[in-house]
């Protein structure tokens, strides 16, 4: 019998997703700038890899590099946070239409209940990347269903831009810190729109949606695109 040996990740891999983690979580929030050195230090590698993965970073819109000085986070702008919502809009809705007019209502709202446990011990446990990566999940789920690979695909590409909306979005107005009421609120309007979707009723299952998404547009407008 084979047995699989764990993938060993290479140095630069390995610093480019730390990094990224960092971002995505906000523990680097947007501007902050930092240098090579912290990262190499925090993930135990030299600055070669660590240059790798910033200019790979850099590439993916996460950062910007600063000439002798190391990196800088740069936000998702308010324009990017308009078109990320609106397409939302535009695909969620009509995946939820074919899978309601078409069928696979039942796998779906399994898979989409599964995804709310994981948020509701989330919850619990205040553990807002678990709560994060499932909201995305959800929803991921919901086009997934429609069987269209071509949006699937579009739906992935903004993968990362939604990871660092969603926690922006769960953050206090006038801090850093998560806020629990907010965590509840977003789970109570994922139930909604796994409720609605279970009664085939499309006009409830378009409105969740469309409200879950005008709220969310709402909070990061209120937030603003500056520094936080």
């Amino acid at each position: 019998m084979q047995v699989s040996r764990p993938v060993t990740l290479s140095a630069a891999e390995r610093a480019y997703r730390h990094t990224r983690q960092a971002i995505l979580s906000r523990e680097l929030p947007p501007y902050e700038v930092f240098s090579e050195a912290s990262v190499a230090d925090a993930v135990g590698v030299s600055r070669t890899p660590v240059r790798e993965a910033l200019l790979r970073l850099q590439a993916e819109g996460f950062l910007r590099l600063l000439p002798k000085v190391g990196a800088m986070v740069i936000p998702v702008t308010e324009q990017e946070r308009a078109d990320v919502l609106e397409t939302r809009h535009l695909v969620e809705s009509f995946a939820v239409r074919r899978v309601i007019t078409g069928g696979g209502v039942s796998p779906l709202v399994t898979r989409l209940r599964e995804r709310i446990d994981v948020m509701r011990r989330a919850v619990k446990d205040r553990d807002t990347a678990a709560y994060v990566e499932a909201d995305r999940a959800f929803h991921e789920q919901i086009v997934a269903a429609a069987g269209n690979e071509i949006l699937i695909e579009l739906y992935r590409s903004l993968r990362d831009k939604q990871l660092r909306m969603g926690v922006i979005n769960l953050v206090e107005p006038a801090g850093s810190r998560i806020d629990p009421s907010r965590l509840r609120a977003t789970l109570a309007e994922h139930e909604r729109i796994a409720d609605a979707i279970a009664a085939r009723s499309l006009r409830a299952a378009e409105s969740a949606v469309q409200d879950h998404l005008d709220r969310a547009a709402h909070l990061l407008a209120s937030r603003g695109s500056g520094p936080s």
